[in-house]
């Protein structure tokens, strides 16, 4: 099983209503979720693993997940509010405002012994999951546990607007990264981690740390992936065109993974092993999926018959 450990939410959307008021739709969403759901309809034994509500918007989640083909038996239901994230556009870009204070997915707890970590391919977290506690504290512990057992992946999807202690935020990340096999991040937040953009003196250190691979995506740019045996790899994105961005980053993300998992290089030592025209495959297969994402509305990754 490949396992996204972390945020499931509900994503208000926004439209133009029949009479031309701007209107929002609700949609199951949330980092860690789409790439849950983009490994599941790629055909992966997918699953997640986190809080969710037993309200009317976790049973959205829930029936979303399943029908994804994402397996459901890592997910604790609470009696809990779901958090909800309201989306709108600045320059192309999704900007969010979450309302995420006691809710299932933020007081998710981890229970040592729950999760047969030599029987997980893969183990992802990132975004909201690890801003504030206790989610962030229990996942730490969880990515601890795990550490050496299974892969680590990581993609921080910062969420500018729910950090209140930019310092302390960023600590967290290097902490999450530093227990990594796989980092990813989009330029987007390395520019808010770190300011600019010498993604190869960061990849370096990464990679020397202990990392096996580092990725930069850069949207239409393309996507730049170094790698402590074959060095940087480069791949271009695909031309679409664009509806929106939302999701495109998990997408690529779950696609990934995905393809390592096929490509039988997803486990420690066979990712150490794998060499440059592998590893352009894998990152080409993500960019062709985050595409499709992209050229429709909301995060929709795709399936595996649609390729």
């Amino acid at each position: 099983m490949l396992l996204a450990c972390g945020d499931a939410l509900i994503d208000f959307v926004p439209v133009t209503a029949a009479d031309g008021r701007d209107a929002y739709v609700p949609v199951a969403g949330g980092s860690n979720l789409n790439i849950a759901v983009a490994m599941g309809r790629l055909g992966a034994v997918a699953g997640l693993c986190g809080g969710v509500s037993t309200d009317m918007f976790g049973q959205m989640i829930a029936a979303h997940l399943a029908a994804s083909k994402v397996d459901l038996r890592y997910v604790e239901r609470a009696d809990l509010e779901t958090t909800l994230a309201f989306v709108r556009f600045v320059d192309g870009e999704p900007h969010y405002a979450f309302y995420d204070e006691t809710t299932a997915a933020r007081l998710w707890r981890y229970v040592p012994g729950s999760i047969p970590f030599p029987a997980i391919d893969a183990i992802h977290t990132g975004s909201t999951t690890l801003i504030n506690d206790p989610s962030a504290s229990e996942t730490l512990r969880l990515v601890e546990d795990a550490k050496g057992i299974t892969t680590i992946s990581f993609d921080p999807n910062c969420r500018p607007s729910l950090v209140r202690d930019k310092a302390a935020y960023v600590a967290r990340m290097e902490r999450f990264a530093a227990a990594a096999d796989i980092v990813r991040m989009s330029d987007v937040d390395f520019d808010y981690l770190y300011g600019g953009d010498d993604y190869a003196a960061k990849a370096e250190a990464q990679l020397a740390a202990g990392a096996a691979l580092y990725i930069v995506t850069r949207g239409a740019k393309g996507v730049l992936a170094w790698h402590r045996n074959t060095g940087l790899v480069e791949v271009g994105a695909p031309k679409t065109e664009v509806v929106d961005t939302i999701g495109a980053g998990d997408t690529f993300q779950g696609s990934l993974l995905a393809a390592l998992s096929e490509a039988g290089r997803i486990e420690r030592s066979a990712l150490d092993a794998i060499d440059a025209e592998g590893l352009s495959a894998a990152l080409a297969f993500g960019t062709r999926c985050a595409a499709i994402t992209c050229s429709r509305a909301g995060a929709n990754p795709p399936w595996r018959h649609e390729l």
